[in-house]
């Protein structure tokens, strides 16, 4: 009989990471090449997996519990290690680092309940995703950890001649399908990971370490300074540095983009620069939903948060620490607020208006169709539940 594993949302850290957790649960936010979740199922192995998240995610992140189940917390990045401590849990048995909770054995009452019969310490330190810029903060030894799992015993496809490759090439793994011609790639800092039928075009710098997912495109031209994974099917060009982007998102013109996190189907208009970096290098103040304000985060780097379906038009210029909501269209000349809520639409200069659902919905439906994606009941549901949230406006 297969093992019950439920990957589990902290409430308090959920809220934390909005607005990139509106519209997943935490383990399905990517740190390094793969998400937290696909982590932990690649070291848990074989079993029924499912989550528990907040109601209006369910349709599509369905929860299956049982009398016996093993829940991990999907905030924590898992190492080799925890996932062994894990799986040898007993029944009423709780691992946990520090006052954090990172798997449970038991019932799903006991687990509500925090009615553990022992609690076992936790004989690594993982990396706990507690605010947003621990994502990028992560990524780059995250990269690094999941390079050596995913290429262990493999064997790369040959990396072309026609590549400059400044380091060790052994560093630099191609998968089958990809297109890498004409590029400068740096290893000396890491390793560089090509998926399933990425393309590279001529031209491209790269610095280590960096992680491109199937079907990603580098354009002509693109710097990239490293610690930066590009999601399945994401479009790079510009200058980019130390950025996630989950997946299905483009920034394929010129433009500089850093200390960023970058959620699903966003689009960055040609031109659009989002600084990292203040004029006078001060520490930085991050839009926070839980405070409803803006929280010093002792950090002098952090660029744009931008959450799903978000977009920036011609030319726009995104100020340092600058959080967008779900479905934001940002566009026209001057800085905007460093901090606008889901499903506004406007500018600096004319301000900013409410996007009508059905406007958006339709023009979701059409971004996504372009991957030949549907949009489906259970998406709808999602972003009407977002939509009607009292807080999206604050």
């Amino acid at each position: 009989m297969k093992r019950n594993i439920i990957i589990f949302d902290d409430t308090d850290i959920r809220r934390q990471l909005l607005p990139l957790t509106y519209t997943r649960p935490t383990a399905m936010l990517r740190v390094g090449i793969t998400t937290i979740a696909e982590k932990w199922q690649a070291m848990l192995g074989e079993a029924t997996y499912s989550y528990l998240t907040v109601p209006y995610l369910k349709q599509k992140f369905p929860l299956r519990a049982c009398h016996h189940n093993l829940l991990i917390a999907g905030h924590v990045v898992p190492t080799p290690a925890l996932a062994a401590q894990a799986l040898s849990l007993r029944h009423g048995e709780a691992l946990m680092t520090g006052e954090t909770l990172i798997a449970f054995n038991g019932s799903a009452k006991d687990f509500d309940d925090r009615h553990y019969s022992q609690v076992v310490f936790a004989s690594d330190t993982p990396r706990v995703l507690r605010t947003l810029p621990d994502i990028f903060a992560f990524n780059g030894p995250e990269l690094e950890a999941d390079f050596v799992r995913l290429t262990a015993g493999r064997q790369s496809q040959p990396l072309s001649k026609t590549n400059v490759v400044v380091g060790e090439p052994s560093r630099v793994f191609v998968e089958q399908g990809a297109s890498v011609e004409g590029a400068f790639l740096n290893t000396t800092k890491g390793h560089i990971y090509i998926g399933r039928d990425v393309e590279v075009m001529e031209g491209a710098c790269i610095r280590a370490p960096f992680a491109a997912c199937h079907d990603a495109k580098v354009r002509m031209g693109t710097k990239v300074y490293g610690a930066t994974t590009l999601g399945p099917c994401c479009k790079i060009g510009g200058e980019v540095e130390n950025t996630v982007m989950i997946g299905y998102s483009n920034k394929a013109h010129d433009g500089f983009l850093g200390d960023a996190v970058i959620g699903e189907w966003c689009n960055l208009g040609g031109g659009t620069t989002a600084s990292n970096l203040k004029n006078d290098y001060g520490e930085i103040r991050l839009w926070n939903y839980p405070a409803q304000r803006f929280l010093r985060t002792g950090l002098q780097f952090c660029g744009l948060i931008m959450g799903d379906h978000s977009k920036t038009g011609v030319n726009c210029m995104i100020n340092t620490a600058t959080v967008l909501g779900v479905g934001v269209n940002v566009h026209g000349a001057g800085f905007p607020r460093n901090f606008v809520a889901s499903f506004q639409e406007g500018s600096a200069s004319a301000g900013f208006k409410n996007v009508p659902l059905p406007a958006f919905l339709a023009t979701a439906e059409r971004v996504m169709a372009r991957r030949n994606i549907a949009l489906t009941d259970a998406d709808r549901a999602i972003y009407t539940a977002i939509y009607n949230l009292s807080d999206r406006y604050k």
